[in-house]
């Protein structure tokens, strides 16, 4: 069984009707990146920072999955299916995919500021005085601006393994994430789908000018096709 990689980014989440980090309608408006995504914000104002993340929870639970997260689910009929995205949010794994690996963190999940590796699910609001066992505050289970990306790694060695990629709504600019694009095997076929694409198609590069709620279901038909052909 093939494998593909699926590279995900905001602009998946966005059709479900999360706001996204970096439009000008943004989560960032109104606030500097450094106030409620960095260790530096979090140190001069912890309940700022709960109080971004509590509403990012709160709005997750009003959102569904959209075609694209559905069509990822059924490419696994017929593929293994690896998705590693930038996203914080469980709508991969609500859709019902079985291999999400989270770069940057999960919006429905928290840690000790005691002991990194002690997660814990939340689903509720994180509050100051929230401790872990160890009689310290949990923080939000998210990467913030200035701190390493453990999953790198692993991400890594997926995307090395891969038989197809494919790119959805992420621009593939930001690093560390960026860099991924260079671990993939060279002579596999990569399919990029996004409203605004920043890459030109080429004999192996496969672009797809729209949105992932209507790109994403097309490709992942054509390669179930395929693969039934086979």
């Amino acid at each position: 069984m093939k494998k593909v990689v699926v590279l995900t980014g905001a602009g998946i989440s966005a059709e479900s009707g999360l706001s996204t980090f970096r439009d000008a309608d943004g989560l960032w408006e109104g606030h500097d990146v450094m106030q409620v995504a960095s260790p530096i914000g979090w140190e001069q104002n912890r309940e700022l920072v709960l109080d971004f993340y509590n509403q990012r929870r709160r709005q997750l639970k009003e959102v569904e999955p959209n075609p694209a997260h559905k069509a990822l689910k059924e490419l696994e009929k017929e593929y293994e299916v690896h998705i590693i995205t930038q996203n914080v949010d469980d709508l991969h794994e609500r859709a019902g995919s079985k291999n999400v690996l989270h770069l940057h963190g999960e919006l429905r999940k928290v840690r000790s500021t005691f002991d990194e590796n002690l997660v814990l699910d939340w689903e509720d609001d994180l509050n100051e005085g929230d401790f872990c066992e160890h009689n310290h505050q949990l923080r939000p289970h998210v990467v913030w601006f200035g701190e390493g990306v453990p999953m790198m790694e692993p991400a890594m060695e997926i995307t090395q393994q891969a038989d197809i990629l494919m790119i959805v709504g992420t621009s593939m600019q930001v690093y560390p994430a960026a860099g991924l694009l260079y671990y993939a095997p060279e002579d596999i076929p990569v399919y990029f789908i996004d409203p605004k694409p920043s890459a030109k198609e080429t004999r192996k590069l496969k672009v797809f000018a729209e949105k992932a709620s209507t790109g994403v279901p097309r490709i992942v038909k054509e390669l179930l096709e395929d693969a039934r052909k086979n």
